[in-house]
């Protein structure tokens, strides 16, 4: 359930945020009193939700915060600027809370899961394959990946530990084993062909269009910007691992 509250909370703001200041458009009316249903529903089930104890009154304050809110701009017949605003604020710190028990509960699952694996498994498990997929905004910090190479080891991801990319927040099991399948075979047309058995995970043509960017570039007058070049093999991170300024975790940002 910790899971979803956060979600329910932004869901809320997406809604609402296109008719902020817009007193004539009452679009938003319909949708919003649907969801405050659900609110409620969700509000009386909290006292059987599968949660520890002490995770309740927060998770509480986040469903009675979310329908005071959205009972107020059916109130008012508007959405204000400043309510959403205050609202927001109010839920931030909530949120924070329950954001910290999701990734607790989901680190701990899976570490259960792949104890359960490795079990299995006895002597083979440094023999194992495994991926996760992930979308652009679950790349960075990818959950499963990071508890995964806990248990695979560095030298293991890009080799037998692979992330996938996808537009979709779910792939089936089938698509996952056709991915890792593609990959595998690939990997055997690049060493017989180019003797390099993981040239074929990556853009084929990339290497030589680093060469004629530089040179289409300063035809153009400009200079160009490339990252640098990482050995086919590399077992670094398959995400953002160095660089950049700023917060990067929600403790900096409070």
């Amino acid at each position: 359930m910790e899971r979803g509250l956060c979600p329910s909370t932004m869901a809320i703001s997406e809604v609402v945020l296109p008719y902020v200041d817009s007193p004539g458009d009452k679009s938003w009316v319909g949708p919003i009193r649907s969801y405050l249903a659900e609110m409620k529903t969700a509000l009386e089930g909290i006292g059987a939700a599968d949660m520890p104890d002490d995770w309740r009154p927060a998770s509480r304050s986040i469903l009675e915060n979310n329908i005071a809110f959205m009972e107020d701009c059916l109130a008012k017949g508007e959405i204000g600027f400043e309510a959403v605003q205050a609202f927001s604020r109010k839920q931030a710190p909530f949120l924070r809370l329950a954001v910290a028990w999701s990734a607790e509960t989901q680190v701990k699952h899976w570490m259960g899961v792949l104890d359960g694996w490795q079990w299995e498994l006895r002597g083979h498990f440094d023999q194992a394959y495994g991926m996760s997929n992930a979308i652009y905004v679950t790349r960075q910090n990818n959950v499963l990946f990071s508890v995964l190479v806990q248990y695979f080891g560095r030298r293991a991801i890009n080799d037998r530990l692979l992330l996938i990319e996808t537009i979709s927040f779910t792939t089936t099991p089938e698509d996952k084993l056709a991915s890792l399948a593609h990959i595998v075979s690939d990997r055997s047309v690049g060493s017989l062909f180019f003797n390099s058995y993981h040239l074929m995970d990556y853009e084929l043509m990339g290497g030589d269009a680093r060469k004629a960017i530089p040179s289409e570039m300063r035809t153009c007058g400009k200079d160009p910007f490339l990252p640098p070049a990482a050995p086919f093999g590399s077992n670094q991170w398959p995400a953002l691992i160095a660089g950049g300024t700023g917060p990067a975790s929600l403790d900096d940002l409070h």
